[in-house]
């Protein structure tokens, strides 16, 4: 969804076979053959748009940043927060950044309106997009929201989420009001202009909920019947999908070693972001980024043959892409032509 406004609240058909997406996805192969030893010779520039403001969905990049794992791996990173919501895939196909953070409906939809670009990992993998109601709204489940007031930010796939929960919860959406709030949620709840709302983050909005002990019935919505999906994922332009190979690689191998620094010292990596963003308060920062760290590994993964951090399900994709062209969110099948992710730069992946 079109998180980052959130932000600036006070306290956001399968149609094709499983084998054929993946040599589709094959095709995306910068050059063919994985390198995973980097040399660091001449540092490139390499610019990254983020999704909003530097937040604890962003610890790894900033970690990765500040412990010189880009600087090793040849490049010089730097970020850039975007003016508006709406720009960072825009001006990543206009060639004005190297890479975007953005989201994958948000990459379905652009790729919809005709935008060259791809996904190349994912930062979160799951949704953290949420059902959220405060007790006195009196919603312990989905079904409990018949016959009340439900906000959103008025963004498409946020109906078509509460659409998709509201039937498989047994309840008639012409018994739920939707009201567009705007982005403001949050306030929305507080003053009961709404008993509830899709659209904030369970690791987020939710949490800060908790920190200020309202104590938020919290409903993600891949367990309320929507597809699961990845939040947050990096993208890039086809084209240096095929000619940058070894950048993009380099990027990834650098970010995984800021993860896993994440994950030895959360706290540290919370003072990073606080740093990049002063506005933020480092207590819920340092409980986001320790709630989200689950949400950062693959779903399911093998103890004995894990998947790396970013991996991408392709499964979990076309499954995605599916329920969003039943909803009419799309037009074309995005399963029928060249995958809209590819694994193919993480660590340990490729031909």
């Amino acid at each position: 969804m079109r998180r980052h406004p959130l932000r600036a609240l006070p306290v956001v058909r399968r149609t094709v076979a499983f084998a054929a997406l993946l040599s589709l996805a094959a095709c995306l192969s910068a050059c063919g053959a994985k390198q995973d030893t980097i040399s660091a010779g001449a540092r490139k520039p390499f610019t990254v748009m983020l999704d909003f403001f530097p937040n604890a969905d962003h610890a790894a990049l900033y970690s990765a940043i500040s412990q010189g794992d880009f600087r090793a791996a040849g490049l010089d990173v730097q970020p850039e927060t975007p003016a508006e919501p709406a720009e960072p895939l825009k001006l990543l196909a206009a060639g004005k950044v190297d890479m975007a953070i953005s989201y994958e409906p948000e990459l379905l939809l652009a790729r919809e309106e005709g935008l060259k670009l791809v996904s190349i990992a994912a930062l979160v993998q799951r949704p953290l997009t949420s059902i959220i109601a405060l007790p006195g709204a009196h919603v312990a489940s989905v079904a409990d929201l018949a016959g009340k007031r439900v906000g959103t930010a008025g963004i498409p796939y946020q109906a078509a989420e509460l659409k998709t929960a509201l039937q498989t919860a047994g309840v008639s959406s012409s018994k739920v009001r939707e009201v567009n709030v705007g982005f403001n949620l949050v306030p929305a709840m507080l003053s009961g202009k709404v008993a509830a709302t899709l659209g904030g983050f369970w690791n987020y909005e939710a949490l800060q909920l908790q920190l200020l002990h309202k104590h938020p019935v919290t409903i993600p919505v891949d367990q309320a019947g929507v597809p699961t999906y990845d939040e947050l994922v990096l993208v890039v332009r086809e084209d240096e999908a095929h000619t940058r190979g070894q950048d993009l690689r380099a990027f990834l191998q650098a970010l995984t070693r800021g993860e896993h620094e994440v994950r030895a010292d959360p706290a540290a990596a919370a003072s990073l972001v606080v740093k990049a963003n002063p506005s933020l308060e480092g207590k819920l920062q340092l409980a986001s980024i320790e709630r989200t760290l689950p949400a950062a590994l693959p779903i399911d993964s093998d103890p004995a043959h894990p998947q790396p951090f970013g991996y991408q399900d392709p499964s979990a994709w076309a499954n995605f892409g599916s329920w969003m062209l039943a909803h009419g969110l799309l037009h074309h099948d995005p399963n029928t032509a060249l995958p809209p992710f590819t694994n193919e730069f993480l660590p340990g992946q490729g031909l």
